[in-house]
């Protein structure tokens, strides 16, 4: 199953918000990306079909591996790319708008470019 771009942003989400939480709910995704519930639960169940989101019967939600990977490696082009855009002389509200967008469409390979040029210049 191919990810669309919410379905990579929820899943960025529940990254997040598991580093900071051991358990988060629907509630929780919803109320950090400010979605209703019936949105949220709607690619919850996407995202349980596709095999990138479980629920246990206290509704806690945890990323499979697949998700996991999926949203670590979001998260990671997220974070540098708003770093480097910040260190460029974007304000960091911009930068992190921009990355947001950015994140879902580079390429890896325009990715680990962007990473290669920046450690080499001291940018990251």
């Amino acid at each position: 199953m191919h990810l669309q771009e919410s379905g990579e942003m929820y899943l960025e989400t529940i990254y997040i918000l598991s580093q900071k939480h051991p358990n988060v709910r629907a509630v929780d995704v919803g109320e950090y990306m400010g979605y209703s519930k019936p949105s949220v639960s709607r690619a919850m169940g996407l995202l349980k079909k596709g095999g990138y989101v479980l629920a246990d019967e206290n509704g806690y939600l945890t990323l499979t591996d697949a998700g996991r990977e999926i949203a670590a490696k979001i998260y990671e082009r997220h974070t540098v790319l708003t770093s480097l855009l910040v260190r460029l002389g974007v304000d960091e509200q911009t930068a992190a708008m921009d990355a947001c967008r950015m994140e879902h469409v580079i390429s890896d390979a325009s990715f680990q470019a962007i990473c290669r040029h920046a450690q080499e210049n001291s940018a990251l």
